[in-house]
């Protein structure tokens, strides 16, 4: 048996610890999120930080491909109603504050950002910054489609701070485009690819997605070859997440035979990931390259390398706030979850309460293991030899191990774990084995997409 058979099973991408189906929503309420929130703020003075995510969830049509939380619509009169949304819940979190916040990231992410128009845009990021300070080294960045993001979209964001942006290519191939409905010419993503870098942006990123209905190596290849004659600072090669049981996300476009099997769906990747390799890209993390002139790489040799619900980046900071429809907010010892639906989100807001539906406290034990979890996922590596980092469960993780050691996914010593170059691959099943939460309530129903 291959070892992508083996371990190809259902788990969590960890981009937070406990995963959202864990979540104890029951003892959760809002007021022990506020006091978690000022906490966090509060630990650091302030001066660390803070991060802000903006979910902007409108999108002119479905991609078939897409697990995220949108509204469908091409109604542009959505737009302002919903910056003012926005622009009330963020006054609520900064009236929660003892002192004026200082940004220190801020992503604006969807649905698709570039929905909306520039100009409002700048409405709502002025509204933003007008009540905080700005870090000397801000991080400022946007996920941009490559059909309706606009040189004035790029000028605009440019003028506010931001210096990298994101865009989704996913594939180049016309049956896979038409099959996920994201019809995105090549000439499309070259074009504003050099808008923005002929503007300054610092780091730009494409978005490939392996594992689509209808890929094939030679249209990977094709897709692969492309995105690098545009030579981008980032290439994030995701994992398609097939979840075609959660409510809300559109993927029944296509039939399920129209998949490729997982030995195929792992040889686009590998074969993908030598390419990038050869062509001087370097891998981060999980499913991430960068060049060695990237910001990101650098993070990965000074160990400050972040991962949370915004995927990897280069610093963190202990409180990030999450604005909008669905956003999740972490204040390191909490997660809050606001209401899914356009409706409820702004319903709450306009009423003067936070519009938080959902979350979790983390208790002691949980914050140990979101330590190794987050260790693993960013440095390929954890410890137990700090107290700091001890867990009674240790013998049963490492039993729970032994199996991976023997198939050379991972080196152990008496406190000390390393992932191996051949365990990359696996890093989510590694990390699985730390997640208490799972393991003392294994799913009875699917709830996670494949790990490879």
């Amino acid at each position: 048996m291959s070892l992508v058979t083996k371990y190809n099973i259902p788990g969590p991408r960890y981009t937070s610890y406990p995963t959202v189906p864990y979540w104890d929503e029951a003892s959760f309420t809002a007021d022990q999120w506020i006091e978690t929130f000022r906490k966090s703020f509060k630990d650091s003075n302030g001066q660390e930080g803070i991060s802000i995510y903006i979910h902007l969830p409108f999108c002119e049509s479905l991609c078939t491909f897409c697990a995220c939380h949108k509204r469908i619509t091409k109604r542009h009169d959505v737009e302002n109603p919903y910056i003012d949304t926005l622009l009330k819940e963020w006054e609520m979190y900064v009236k929660l504050l003892d002192d004026r916040p200082c940004i220190k990231e801020l992503h604006l992410g969807g649905g698709t950002p570039t929905f909306f128009q520039p100009q409002n845009l700048h409405r709502l990021l002025k509204g933003i910054l007008a009540l905080a300070d700005i870090d000397e080294h801000p991080e400022f960045s946007f996920e941009g489609h490559p059909n309706n993001t606009t040189v004035q979209h790029l000028e605009t964001l440019y003028s506010l701070g931001f210096r990298r942006v994101s865009f989704g290519v996913q594939d180049y191939d016309l049956k896979v485009q038409k099959t996920i409905n994201r019809l995105q010419p090549f000439e499309r993503v070259r074009d504003v690819t050099a808008n923005a870098r002929a503007l300054g942006y610092a780091s730009i990123s494409h978005d490939l997605v392996f594992g689509l209905p209808h890929q094939t190596w030679e249209s990977m290849r094709d897709t692969i070859e492309k995105t690098i004659s545009l030579k981008p600072d980032r290439i994030a090669f995701y994992s398609y997440a097939h979840v075609p049981w959660v409510k809300g996300v559109g993927q029944r476009g296509f039939d399920e035979n129209d998949l490729p099997d997982a030995e195929t769906k792992r040889a686009l990747y590998e074969n993908g990931k030598q390419l990038l390799l050869d062509l001087g890209y370097v891998e981060v993390g999980m499913d991430h390259f960068s060049l060695p002139t990237d910001g990101l790489y650098q993070s990965v040799l000074n160990k400050t390398i972040h991962r949370n619900f915004m995927g990897y980046s280069s610093s963190s900071t202990q409180l990030m706030i999450g604005l909008g429809m669905s956003a999740i907010s972490d204040s390191w010892y909490a997660f809050a979850q606001n209401d899914k639906s356009v409706e409820e989100y702004t319903k709450r807001v306009n009423k003067g309460v936070l519009p938080v539906f959902r979350g979790h406290i983390l208790n002691e034990e949980d914050l140990v293991v979101r330590k190794h979890i987050l260790n693993l996922m960013c440095n390929l590596e954890t410890s137990w030899q700090e107290e700091s980092m001890q867990l009674s469960e240790i013998p049963d993780i490492l039993e729970r191990l032994q199996e991976m050691k023997q198939d050379g996914l991972i080196e152990i010593d008496e406190n000390h774990l390393l992932v191996t170059e051949k365990g990359r691959t696996f890093a989510r099943n590694i990390a699985m084995a730390f997640d208490l939460r799972l393991i003392r309530r294994q799913p009875q129903t699917r709830i996670f997409s494949m790990t490879v």
